[in-house]
């Protein structure tokens, strides 16, 4: 980078004057909101003499430059809106305070924010759920989104003596604070209203400050990001033709007196009364209580001597009820954790900001090699439609299961003994490990249970239909190989909150609409699944080819336990399986396939319910 014309032409002596200082702001951020390789869409952002990072996503942004009308918006992004606000405020003869509390009045969503101005030598920082930690000394000052980041720094490049660990401060949620750039003097104020009407070390107006546009990038541009894209063509009458073909067919299929499994479900049997070996098999789910969770917290409480734990947070509907409760009813001090491979959809990253910037919570995104990730999607995906197999479709979805990994890296580095999981035990799916030609297991406590024998033989399927399919042999094996000992192999500390509590779907679904304006997907009537970027896409491969999905797994579980009648449960299906063909246009354009050719070639693959006698491939076992 320093090396590079780009840097030099910013940096260079011509642009600055003799004996002149100069203040920088740079940020990585995921992208959420317009192209990356439009410059105008990344960040910093100037506007309005203000120069804004920002982490978070605004998830009203849209209403507010409605309301503003005045205001005319120059980028796709989100965070324009925070210097459009400031800008505004002041010019109307506000102070920085005043103004920030103007914004975060406005705005709803997580935003930490930080800025530097035309008329001030001064540096303002400011957060609605504390993820900002600074270090502040006479001599410098340093922030991050992470403790674990000025630590790194503090461990790997030296530092004054009296400079610790302890000297690692956070910027509490609803605060923000000011840097006098001159003096390195900091205060720290409220973002609530009544609390002071000024900074007391911000500097007065120079007018000799200057704001320079951000560098355009004039290198070669080689990936475009198009999952952000609207306005798909409209879906070709053959497809949605063949669809509705297939569906009248599997409508006929036999189905379980009891339950909604057909007979294309793995290593499915009836009794004389048509009720499916799932639901004879069945155990009705035992619910702890509330109380035997909080002697839990309690006790690790009392051995830690705090409150804090980490909520793995994907942004979805278990999951963000599970953050409300931890931190509304059972009042831990929650650390929530997501971790991006790709395939999280904007939804649920809004999602994740509505609950985190009310909550309050500090937020830790890890995110992959994205990039690389889409692209090892993309090999699997079309290595799949050469030779299609329906024990091979979780090849898709490996890339997400090192999370288990980096929720367990993330307890060690922060000192963490207790993390919360919402995992739904209604939502097991035998299914997919049944067409590897593994046997369900009735009884086991959680989705990811395998027997050691179990594992072993799915490692032998996935070898034998690789090597009947070499076209699996390409870079994401290694990716592959560890997401399976992420999910398989490794120790998973959690405590699932949902084997203490009552499963209440209306109950979730109506604490987060009201609560959070907790956003749904206006194409499905579904709310799971809905944060998931490859659901529909392999939803649509088991519907076309087994004539059913894991909504009627889902829904069958949940007739077994009493919480639904079958009656309902056939109608939520039929719903629900629909294809959503703007998710599934989405999907192929983000891994880089056709959606037409990739939709067409599943079409085309010859169902299960053609075939006599059908059973999964166990030839290898």
């Amino acid at each position: 980078m320093v090396a590079s014309r780009d840097f030099k032409d910013m940096f260079g002596p011509a642009r600055f004057r003799e004996n002149s200082a100069i203040a920088m702001l740079g940020h990585t951020r995921l992208v959420t909101h317009g192209y990356e390789h439009d410059n105008r869409n990344n960040q910093p952002v100037v506007r309005d003499q203000v120069v804004a990072v920002h982490n978070g996503i605004i998830v009203n942004v849209q209403d507010l430059w409605n309301k503003s009308q005045n205001l005319q918006k120059t980028t796709n992004l989100d965070s324009e809106i925070i210097p459009a606000i400031i800008g505004t405020s002041l010019s109307a003869g506000n102070t920085v305070l005043t103004s920030l509390r103007t914004l975060y009045a406005s705005i709803f969503g997580v935003a930490n924010i930080a800025l530097l101005f035309s008329k001030w030598k001064n540096l303002a920082l400011a957060t609605n759920n504390g993820s900002l930690y600074y270090i502040s000394d006479p001599s410098f000052f340093m922030f991050a989104s992470e403790s674990i980041i000025l630590k790194t720094i503090l461990d790997k490049c030296g530092h004054k003596p009296y400079i610790t660990q302890k000297s690692i401060l956070q910027l509490k949620p609803n605060t923000c604070g000011a840097l006098n750039t001159e003096t390195m003097a900091w205060s720290i104020d409220s973002l609530a209203a009544g609390y002071g009407e000024e900074f007391p070390y911000m500097g007065h107006a120079d007018p000799a400050c200057e704001i320079f546009e951000p560098c355009q990038y004039t290198g070669p541009v080689t990936v475009i990001n198009r999952s952000l894209e609207h306005g798909f063509p409209e879906t070709p009458e053959r497809l949605i033709r063949t669809w509705e073909e297939r569906r009248q067919r599997i409508q006929a299929l036999r189905r379980c007196s009891k339950c909604l499994l057909p007979e294309t479900h793995p290593f499915i049997s009836f009794s004389n009364d048509g009720i499916c070996n799932y639901c004879e098999s069945h155990c009705s789910l035992p619910v702890k209580g509330l109380e035997a969770f909080e002697k839990i917290v309690e006790a690790v409480c009392l051995k830690t001597g705090h409150r804090r734990c980490l909520v793995p947070f994907s942004g979805g509907r278990d999951s963000s009820y599970v953050l409300h409760l931890v931190k509304t009813r059972l009042r831990l001090e929650p650390l929530a954790f997501s971790y991006d491979w790709g395939m999280i959809t904007d939804l649920a990253r809004r999602n994740q900001s509505r609950l985190c910037g009310k909550l309050g919570v500090e937020h830790i995104l890890i995110s992959a090699d994205i990039r690389k990730k889409r692209e090892n999607i993309r090999k699997n995906v079309l290595a799949w439609l050469n030779k299609p197999d329906l024990g091979t479709v979780p090849l898709f979805m490996a890339g997400d299961k090192q999370y288990f990994y980096h929720a367990n890296k993330l307890m060690e580095t922060y000192g963490l003994t207790l993390s919360v999981f919402g995992e739904n035990l209604l939502e097991t799916t035998n299914f997919k490990s049944g067409f590897c030609g593994i046997r369900p297991n009735f009884i086991k406590q959680n989705t990811y249970g395998l027997q050691m024998g179990c594992k072993i033989r799915m490692v032998a399927y996935y070898l034998k239909k690789m090597i009947g399919n070499t076209s699996f042999f390409n870079a994401s094996l290694f990716d592959s190989a560890s997401a399976f000992a992420s999910y398989y192999l490794i120790r998973h500390n959690n405590v699932n909150l949902y084997e203490y509590i009552p499963w209440d779907e209306k109950e979730i679904i109506s604490v987060l609409r009201s609560a959070y304006d907790w956003e749904v997907d206006p194409e499905t009537a579904l709310t799971w699944r809905i944060g998931d970027g490859t659901a529909a896409f392999y939803n649509y491969i088991y519907y076309m080819i087994a004539g059913f999905t894991e909504n009627d797994a889902f829904r069958s579980n949940q007739i077994r336990q009493g919480l639904l009648t079958r009656e309902n449960g056939l109608k939520l299906i039929e719903a629900e399986n629909e294809p959503r063909w703007e998710a599934l246009k989405r999907y192929c354009a983000t891994i880089g396939v056709s959606f037409n050719e990739t939709v067409g070639r599943i079409n085309s693959v010859s169902p299960l319910f053609t075939q006599e006698a059908w059973r999964p491939d166990c030839s290898s076992l």
